[in-house]
Protein backbone atom coordinates (compact mmCIF):
# COMPACT_ATOMS: atom_id res chain seq x y z
CA UNK A 1 0.00 0.00 0.00
CA UNK A 2 3.24 2.34 0.31
CA UNK A 3 3.20 5.65 2.62
CA UNK A 4 4.93 5.04 6.23
CA UNK A 5 4.12 1.67 7.91
CA UNK A 6 4.19 2.76 11.18
CA UNK A 7 1.00 5.26 10.27
CA UNK A 8 -1.12 2.21 8.87
CA UNK A 9 -4.11 1.72 10.57
CA UNK A 10 -5.67 -1.57 11.13
CA UNK A 11 -9.60 -0.58 9.73
CA UNK A 12 -12.58 -2.13 8.49
CA UNK A 13 -14.61 -1.14 5.59
CA UNK A 14 -18.01 -0.70 6.24
CA UNK A 15 -21.06 0.49 3.34
CA UNK A 16 -24.37 1.19 3.75
CA UNK A 17 -27.97 -0.30 2.22
CA UNK A 18 -30.74 1.11 1.34
CA UNK A 19 -32.55 4.64 2.45
CA UNK A 20 -29.13 6.28 1.85
CA UNK A 21 -29.82 7.26 -1.41
CA UNK A 22 -29.77 10.95 -1.84
CA UNK A 23 -30.14 13.33 -5.04
CA UNK A 24 -26.42 14.87 -5.77
CA UNK A 25 -24.87 11.89 -4.10
CA UNK A 26 -21.68 10.73 -6.03
CA UNK A 27 -21.69 14.52 -7.96
CA UNK A 28 -18.79 15.71 -6.70
CA UNK A 29 -16.67 12.41 -6.40
CA UNK A 30 -17.32 11.91 -10.30
CA UNK A 31 -16.12 15.20 -11.08
CA UNK A 32 -12.70 15.56 -8.96
CA UNK A 33 -11.92 11.42 -9.12
CA UNK A 34 -11.16 10.03 -12.32
CA UNK A 35 -11.52 6.72 -11.06
CA UNK A 36 -15.07 7.52 -9.31
CA UNK A 37 -15.86 8.45 -13.07
CA UNK A 38 -14.37 5.42 -14.45
CA UNK A 39 -17.27 3.21 -11.72
CA UNK A 40 -20.34 5.41 -12.71
CA UNK A 41 -19.99 5.43 -16.87
CA UNK A 42 -19.40 1.76 -16.21
CA UNK A 43 -22.24 1.06 -14.48
CA UNK A 44 -24.55 2.90 -16.96
CA UNK A 45 -23.41 0.60 -19.78
CA UNK A 46 -23.69 -2.49 -17.66
CA UNK A 47 -27.08 -1.30 -16.43
CA UNK A 48 -27.88 0.10 -19.59
CA UNK A 49 -29.11 3.67 -19.03
CA UNK A 50 -28.05 6.82 -17.44
CA UNK A 51 -27.68 5.58 -13.61
CA UNK A 52 -25.23 8.80 -12.97
CA UNK A 53 -28.03 11.17 -13.98
CA UNK A 54 -30.15 9.59 -11.40
CA UNK A 55 -28.01 9.98 -8.79
CA UNK A 56 -26.91 13.46 -9.58
CA UNK A 57 -30.12 14.83 -10.70
CA UNK A 58 -33.33 12.41 -9.47
CA UNK A 59 -35.83 12.97 -8.98
CA UNK A 60 -35.90 11.79 -5.38
CA UNK A 61 -38.80 9.37 -5.96
CA UNK A 62 -37.65 7.61 -8.71
CA UNK A 63 -33.99 7.00 -7.46
CA UNK A 64 -35.77 5.66 -3.95
CA UNK A 65 -37.31 2.85 -5.93
CA UNK A 66 -36.12 -0.64 -4.73
CA UNK A 67 -35.14 -1.26 -8.49
CA UNK A 68 -33.21 1.86 -8.64
CA UNK A 69 -31.65 2.63 -5.18
CA UNK A 70 -30.31 -0.61 -4.68
CA UNK A 71 -27.77 -0.13 -8.00
CA UNK A 72 -27.38 3.53 -6.99
CA UNK A 73 -25.99 3.23 -3.78
CA UNK A 74 -24.04 0.61 -4.90
CA UNK A 75 -22.27 2.31 -7.58
CA UNK A 76 -21.47 5.42 -5.63
CA UNK A 77 -19.98 3.18 -2.93
CA UNK A 78 -17.86 1.60 -4.98
CA UNK A 79 -17.24 4.83 -6.87
CA UNK A 80 -16.29 6.39 -3.62
CA UNK A 81 -13.92 3.28 -2.99
CA UNK A 82 -12.12 3.40 -5.82
CA UNK A 83 -11.51 7.17 -5.11
CA UNK A 84 -10.32 6.64 -1.75
CA UNK A 85 -8.09 3.29 -2.89
CA UNK A 86 -6.22 6.19 -5.23
CA UNK A 87 -6.30 9.00 -3.07
CA UNK A 88 -2.87 9.57 -1.02
CA UNK A 89 -5.03 9.13 2.62
CA UNK A 90 -5.10 5.26 1.50
CA UNK A 91 -1.81 4.55 2.60
CA UNK A 92 -3.06 5.26 6.03
CA UNK A 93 -5.26 2.61 6.17
CA UNK A 94 -4.66 -1.63 6.31
CA UNK A 95 -8.00 -2.90 5.48
CA UNK A 96 -9.20 -5.92 7.39
CA UNK A 97 -12.41 -6.27 7.41
CA UNK A 98 -15.26 -5.70 5.20
CA UNK A 99 -19.06 -5.72 6.25
CA UNK A 100 -22.00 -3.90 4.82
CA UNK A 101 -25.71 -3.40 6.04
CA UNK A 102 -28.08 -5.52 3.70
CA UNK A 103 -27.48 -4.26 0.38
CA UNK A 104 -24.28 -2.91 0.88
CA UNK A 105 -23.58 -6.86 1.75
CA UNK A 106 -22.93 -6.79 -1.89
CA UNK A 107 -20.98 -3.77 -1.79
CA UNK A 108 -18.43 -5.17 0.73
CA UNK A 109 -17.97 -8.41 -1.37
CA UNK A 110 -16.91 -6.36 -4.07
CA UNK A 111 -14.54 -4.49 -1.86
CA UNK A 112 -13.37 -7.42 -0.77
CA UNK A 113 -12.69 -8.74 -4.12
CA UNK A 114 -14.92 -11.81 -3.66
CA UNK A 115 -17.59 -10.62 -6.49
CA UNK A 116 -16.98 -8.15 -10.03
CA UNK A 117 -18.57 -4.85 -9.20
CA UNK A 118 -20.21 -5.63 -12.83
CA UNK A 119 -21.62 -9.01 -11.49
CA UNK A 120 -22.76 -7.02 -7.95
CA UNK A 121 -24.63 -4.69 -10.22
CA UNK A 122 -25.98 -6.95 -12.23
CA UNK A 123 -27.05 -8.93 -9.35
CA UNK A 124 -28.26 -6.03 -7.00
CA UNK A 125 -30.70 -4.62 -9.98
CA UNK A 126 -32.29 -7.88 -10.04
CA UNK A 127 -32.74 -8.22 -6.81
CA UNK A 128 -34.32 -4.61 -5.94
CA UNK A 129 -36.74 -5.26 -8.72
CA UNK A 130 -37.46 -9.37 -7.48
CA UNK A 131 -38.03 -7.32 -3.61
CA UNK A 132 -40.42 -4.76 -5.65
CA UNK A 133 -42.55 -7.85 -6.87
CA UNK A 134 -42.63 -9.63 -4.08
CA UNK A 135 -43.93 -5.88 -1.78
CA UNK A 136 -46.88 -5.52 -4.89
CA UNK A 137 -47.51 -9.66 -4.01
CA UNK A 138 -47.34 -9.01 -0.29
CA UNK A 139 -47.73 -5.17 0.76
CA UNK A 140 -46.14 -3.94 3.95
CA UNK A 141 -43.88 -1.61 6.13
CA UNK A 142 -40.95 -1.47 8.31
CA UNK A 143 -40.84 0.02 11.45
CA UNK A 144 -37.89 0.75 14.03
CA UNK A 145 -38.71 0.29 17.63
CA UNK A 146 -37.00 2.11 20.28
CA UNK A 147 -36.42 1.38 23.86
CA UNK A 148 -37.93 -2.09 23.90
CA UNK A 149 -36.29 -5.06 24.94
CA UNK A 150 -36.08 -7.45 21.96
CA UNK A 151 -37.80 -10.31 24.22
CA UNK A 152 -40.95 -8.47 24.03
CA UNK A 153 -40.61 -7.19 20.42
CA UNK A 154 -40.60 -10.78 19.64
CA UNK A 155 -43.39 -11.86 21.74
CA UNK A 156 -45.54 -9.13 20.38
CA UNK A 157 -44.87 -10.17 16.99
CA UNK A 158 -45.56 -13.65 17.20
CA UNK A 159 -48.86 -12.39 18.74
CA UNK A 160 -49.63 -10.41 15.70
CA UNK A 161 -48.04 -11.24 12.66
CA UNK A 162 -44.94 -9.55 12.36
CA UNK A 163 -41.36 -10.20 12.38
CA UNK A 164 -37.97 -8.91 13.43
CA UNK A 165 -35.89 -7.94 10.41
CA UNK A 166 -33.04 -5.79 12.04
CA UNK A 167 -31.02 -5.73 14.76
CA UNK A 168 -29.19 -2.58 14.16
CA UNK A 169 -27.65 -1.24 17.38
CA UNK A 170 -28.87 -1.68 21.26
CA UNK A 171 -32.04 -0.45 22.04
CA UNK A 172 -33.31 -0.28 18.53
CA UNK A 173 -35.05 -3.26 16.93
CA UNK A 174 -36.93 -3.09 13.40
CA UNK A 175 -39.93 -4.77 12.88
CA UNK A 176 -41.38 -6.20 9.41
CA UNK A 177 -44.76 -7.10 8.03
CA UNK A 178 -48.42 -6.13 6.49
CA UNK A 179 -49.18 -2.81 6.67
CA UNK A 180 -52.06 -3.45 9.03
CA UNK A 181 -50.18 -5.58 11.27
CA UNK A 182 -47.27 -2.93 11.85
CA UNK A 183 -50.12 -0.09 12.62
CA UNK A 184 -51.14 -2.70 15.10
CA UNK A 185 -48.33 -3.43 16.23
CA UNK A 186 -46.86 0.11 16.62
CA UNK A 187 -49.96 0.88 18.98
CA UNK A 188 -49.46 -1.92 21.00
CA UNK A 189 -45.87 -1.23 21.39
CA UNK A 190 -46.80 2.14 22.46
CA UNK A 191 -48.95 0.68 25.37
CA UNK A 192 -45.94 -2.03 26.77
CA UNK A 193 -43.42 0.93 26.75
CA UNK A 194 -41.64 1.46 23.30
CA UNK A 195 -40.47 5.00 23.88
CA UNK A 196 -40.93 5.31 19.85
CA UNK A 197 -42.08 3.43 16.88
CA UNK A 198 -41.17 4.83 13.75
CA UNK A 199 -43.03 3.62 10.08
CA UNK A 200 -39.93 3.28 8.02
CA UNK A 201 -39.90 4.77 4.56
CA UNK A 202 -39.62 1.62 3.00
CA UNK A 203 -41.51 0.37 0.07
CA UNK A 204 -41.66 -3.21 1.61
CA UNK A 205 -41.89 -5.87 4.33
CA UNK A 206 -38.12 -6.70 3.89
CA UNK A 207 -36.02 -9.41 5.44
CA UNK A 208 -39.40 -11.05 6.39
CA UNK A 209 -41.01 -14.03 5.09
CA UNK A 210 -43.26 -12.28 2.22
CA UNK A 211 -40.09 -11.61 0.49
CA UNK A 212 -39.80 -15.41 0.45
CA UNK A 213 -40.96 -15.05 -3.84
CA UNK A 214 -37.95 -12.45 -4.25
CA UNK A 215 -35.78 -15.02 -2.46
CA UNK A 216 -36.55 -17.81 -3.96
CA UNK A 217 -36.54 -16.19 -7.75
CA UNK A 218 -32.87 -14.26 -6.55
CA UNK A 219 -31.39 -17.71 -6.29
CA UNK A 220 -31.21 -18.60 -9.74
CA UNK A 221 -29.47 -15.55 -10.47
CA UNK A 222 -26.49 -16.14 -7.77
CA UNK A 223 -25.94 -19.59 -8.47
CA UNK A 224 -24.65 -18.31 -11.68
CA UNK A 225 -22.11 -15.60 -10.40
CA UNK A 226 -19.01 -16.19 -9.79
CA UNK A 227 -18.07 -15.60 -5.82
CA UNK A 228 -14.09 -16.50 -4.76
CA UNK A 229 -12.62 -16.22 -1.39
CA UNK A 230 -12.56 -13.11 -0.15
CA UNK A 231 -9.18 -11.31 0.66
CA UNK A 232 -10.71 -9.62 3.24
CA UNK A 233 -12.63 -11.09 6.43
CA UNK A 234 -16.21 -10.65 5.07
CA UNK A 235 -18.61 -10.72 7.57
CA UNK A 236 -22.59 -11.97 6.17
CA UNK A 237 -25.70 -10.30 7.74
CA UNK A 238 -27.18 -13.53 8.23
CA UNK A 239 -24.71 -15.13 10.98
CA UNK A 240 -23.05 -12.15 12.03
CA UNK A 241 -19.41 -14.84 11.20
CA UNK A 242 -16.60 -14.18 9.04
CA UNK A 243 -17.20 -16.50 6.06
CA UNK A 244 -14.81 -17.17 3.31
CA UNK A 245 -16.66 -20.14 1.92
CA UNK A 246 -18.04 -19.24 -1.24
CA UNK A 247 -20.37 -21.60 -1.63
CA UNK A 248 -21.81 -20.31 1.98
CA UNK A 249 -21.56 -16.97 0.98
CA UNK A 250 -24.21 -17.48 -2.21
CA UNK A 251 -26.27 -19.22 0.43
CA UNK A 252 -26.51 -16.42 2.24
CA UNK A 253 -26.89 -13.98 0.15
CA UNK A 254 -30.23 -16.24 -0.81
CA UNK A 255 -30.87 -16.45 3.00
CA UNK A 256 -30.53 -12.86 3.47
CA UNK A 257 -33.53 -11.51 1.16
CA UNK A 258 -36.55 -12.95 3.69
CA UNK A 259 -34.53 -13.72 6.88
CA UNK A 260 -33.08 -10.73 9.81
CA UNK A 261 -29.84 -8.85 9.52
CA UNK A 262 -27.86 -9.19 12.35
CA UNK A 263 -25.45 -5.41 12.07
CA UNK A 264 -24.92 -5.05 15.76
CA UNK A 265 -23.52 -8.45 16.21
CA UNK A 266 -21.03 -8.36 13.29
CA UNK A 267 -19.91 -5.00 14.44
CA UNK A 268 -19.40 -6.30 18.04
CA UNK A 269 -17.36 -8.90 16.07
CA UNK A 270 -14.64 -6.76 14.73
CA UNK A 271 -14.70 -4.78 17.72
CA UNK A 272 -13.51 -8.19 19.26
CA UNK A 273 -10.78 -7.77 17.33
CA UNK A 274 -9.33 -4.82 18.31
CA UNK A 275 -9.94 -2.77 15.32
CA UNK A 276 -11.16 0.77 16.44
CA UNK A 277 -11.29 2.51 13.27
CA UNK A 278 -14.03 2.19 10.28
CA UNK A 279 -14.47 3.75 7.27
CA UNK A 280 -18.27 4.41 5.94
CA UNK A 281 -17.65 4.14 2.52
CA UNK A 282 -20.75 5.51 0.29
CA UNK A 283 -23.53 8.23 0.69
CA UNK A 284 -25.28 9.04 3.73
CA UNK A 285 -24.19 8.38 7.74
CA UNK A 286 -26.49 6.05 9.00
CA UNK A 287 -23.87 3.40 9.87
CA UNK A 288 -21.95 6.07 11.41
CA UNK A 289 -24.83 7.25 14.19
CA UNK A 290 -25.37 3.27 14.63
CA UNK A 291 -21.64 2.26 15.62
CA UNK A 292 -21.66 5.28 18.05
CA UNK A 293 -24.64 3.15 19.71
CA UNK A 294 -23.13 -0.52 19.56
CA UNK A 295 -19.80 1.30 21.16
CA UNK A 296 -19.03 4.49 21.68
CA UNK A 297 -15.31 3.53 21.82
CA UNK A 298 -15.19 2.91 18.03
CA UNK A 299 -14.54 5.96 15.63
CA UNK A 300 -15.85 6.07 12.17
CA UNK A 301 -14.76 8.47 9.06
CA UNK A 302 -16.73 8.97 5.96
CA UNK A 303 -15.21 8.59 2.72
CA UNK A 304 -18.39 10.13 0.34
CA UNK A 305 -16.83 13.52 -0.75
CA UNK A 306 -13.52 14.41 -2.22
CA UNK A 307 -12.57 16.50 1.06
CA UNK A 308 -12.65 13.23 2.56
CA UNK A 309 -9.64 12.21 1.05
CA UNK A 310 -7.90 15.22 1.45
CA UNK A 311 -7.44 15.40 5.66
CA UNK A 312 -6.64 12.56 7.57
CA UNK A 313 -7.08 14.07 11.06
CA UNK A 314 -7.92 10.90 12.76
CA UNK A 315 -4.52 9.19 11.74
CA UNK A 316 -2.36 12.14 12.05
CA UNK A 317 0.29 11.57 14.64
CA UNK A 318 -0.69 8.07 15.80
Amino acid sequence: MGGDSNRMVDTALIFPGQGAQFVGMGKELYDNSPKAKEVFDRAGEILKFDIKKLCFEGPQDILSTTSNSQPAILTTSIAALRAFESSEIYANYTPKYSLGLSLGEYTALVAAGSISFEDALVLVRKRGELMEEASRKNPGKMACVIGMDLEIVEDLCKGIGCEVANLNCPGQVVISGKANNVELFAGLAKDKGAKRVLVLDVSGPFHSSLMTSARDKLRDYIEKVNISQPVLSFISNVDASVQTDPVKIKENLISQVNSMTLWERSVKLVASSGIVQYLEIGPGQVLKGLLRKIDPKLEVKNIAVPQDLKTDLQVQGS
